[in-house]
């Protein structure tokens, strides 16, 4: 009889450790389902962050390829303005130098011209003309005879003022009371047509557009 329950025993602890065998094993399996189950799903939303990530830094390149290609133009444009500025610079250096000098052309001629230009703008019947001190007895003589015929005003009266100016070269014309006072330098010359002649070789060039931005900007 001990040996017949004992027997039930044994077979009751078998059936019960089988049953937790089974179920363990069902447990592991469901586990390794879903542990696979959230593994390819992190696989798949990392795919998916990634390509998401590709995409944007793709559209990021291409707009900042974009940008670089636009500043292109522009930088060979700002390129192209430096240098010319460069060489313009030097031009009209070498324009000073050149007046200074008095190099190239009639420079009795050219008194004569600023003189009669500034008297044939300016009001009044008398004028007095004023020269660097190299000019004023070389030439004064001549420039006070000749400037109110090639003004186109002979009824003027155009004296020499004896005391000279530091101008290098060119004509300063005033009025005997100094109301108006014209200087017609060399100097004070190029620096009033200097905008202009600078404008025309930039047209030459093909700049004028970028001086024009600029003085715009300014």
């Amino acid at each position: 009889m001990v040996q017949s329950e004992n027997g039930s025993h044994n077979v009751l602890r078998d059936e019960i450790i089988a049953d937790a065998e089974r179920q363990a094993e069902r447990l592991v399996r469901r586990a390794r389902r879903e542990s696979k189950s959230m593994v390819d799903k992190a696989v798949s939303e990392c795919k998916e962050q990634c390509r998401e990530k590709l995409e944007a830094a793709a559209v990021a390149a291409e707009r900042e390829r974009m940008l670089i290609l636009a500043t292109v133009p522009v930088e060979i444009s700002r390129m192209r303005a430096t240098q010319a500025e460069k060489e313009l610079t030097e031009l009209r250096d070498a324009v000073r130098d050149r007046l200074a000098a008095r190099r190239g052309f009639d420079y009795s001629d050219s008194l004569l011209t600023l003189a009669s230009e500034a008297i044939r703008q300016m009001e009044g019947d008398a004028f007095v003309l004023q020269l660097a001190p190299q000019d004023t007895e070389k030439y004064g003589p001549s420039l006070a005879a000749g400037a109110a015929a090639r003004a186109g005003r002979p009824d003027v009266t155009v004296t020499i003022d004896q005391q000279t100016v530091d101008i290098g070269g060119g004509v300063v014309v005033r009025d005997p009371e100094g109301r108006q006072v014209w200087d017609n330098s060399f100097q004070a010359r190029l620096d009033r047509l200097w905008p202009l002649l600078r404008h025309q070789m930039a047209e030459h060039v093909g700049l004028a557009s970028i001086y024009r931005m600029e003085g715009a900007a300014s």
